[in-house]
């Protein structure tokens, strides 16, 4: 029995909330399908009649600079967002987050929307994304909406879109400014394709010797991803150094509540490794800050 028996392929967002909202029903979205095509092979998610391709939606696919701000449309596929040169000059973290997902095949077809909109707690580019003050387009048939990426995120796995009315359109991020850096670091099993055990991303602007501003997102750690800001307060403007470091790790592990999970890894090993993750991504983004 086929998994759907509708298919279409629309060349605008205004058409593709038309053909999710008269095809018929259930009707959901689809641009790389790695993680809803698996699901609906598996059982895991809802039958599904009719499946709306957004990959032939050129204001989804497009990667540019609109209006000082980096675009990067829902439908990009991941090895597209390591290849690009404006996503590297700009959002560092997000590069070394979407390099570690899976491998070349899954880069080449997964999107960064669905990435995100899968909704998992330590998702690699939602992570990465937490920390850049990003702004999503969201369409429905009354127009186009603006929100922070935190918004779209309801509980593990649970999206706030509604996908039968609503399609994540893009991601507008900030361009770097001179003295601002991030990155990405992560620790997984050695198969090299499952889910994190804990990843962290961090963002920062340097005033000479001083952190001038910081940010810290720790996945997973909690139901929806989650920004350090006590470990970002305990920071924020400290001349870098040992002393600050021995201070943010304090304040990091104050703040943290992590789980056991049976199929990643226990609180107490988490414990143990945010803080080298913490060290390495922090002096990753140092460096670089310090790059006009």
């Amino acid at each position: 029995m086929s998994t759907w028996q509708n298919y279409l392929r629309p060349k605008s967002v205004e058409d593709a909330l038309a053909g999710l909202a008269t095809a018929p029903r259930p009707a959901v979205p689809i641009a790389g399908g790695t993680d809803l095509l698996l699901d609906l092979q598996q059982g895991n998610h809802p039958p599904v009649r009719t499946l709306v391709d957004l990959t032939a939606v050129p204001e989804m696919t497009d990667l540019s600079l609109r209006a000082g701000q980096l675009f990067i449309g829902a439908a990009v596929p991941l090895s597209r967002i390591i290849a690009s040169e404006l996503v590297q000059e700009h959002a560092q973290c997000l590069v070394e987050a979407a390099q570690l997902v899976a491998g070349p095949q899954v880069r080449n077809t997964a999107t960064l929307g669905g990435n995100i909109v899968h909704a998992l707690p330590a998702a690699d580019g939602t992570i990465a994304l937490t920390v850049l003050e990003v702004q999503v387009e969201i369409a429905d048939r009354q127009g186009r909406h603006f929100t922070p990426l935190a918004e779209l995120f309801a509980g593990p796995g649970r999206s706030s879109l509604d996908p039968q009315n609503q399609l994540l359109v893009g991601f507008y991020l900030p361009k770097r400014k001179a003295h601002q850096a991030s990155a990405f670091r992560r620790i997984m099993r050695a198969q090299g394709i499952a889910l994190p055990i804990l990843n962290l991303s961090t963002w920062l602007e340097r005033n000479g010797k001083r952190v001038h501003d910081v940010r810290f997102a720790v996945g997973p750690g909690g139901p929806t991803p989650w920004r350090a800001r006590s470990a970002e307060e305990a920071l924020r403007g400290l001349p870098y150094g040992s002393a600050a470091r021995a201070e943010v790790r304090a304040a990091l592990l104050r703040e943290v509540h992590f789980r056991t999970s049976a199929y990643r890894a226990s609180q107490e090993y988490r414990t143990e490794l945010v803080c080298s993750l913490l060290d390495e991504a922090l002096a990753a983004a140092w460096e670089r800050a310090g790059k006009v």
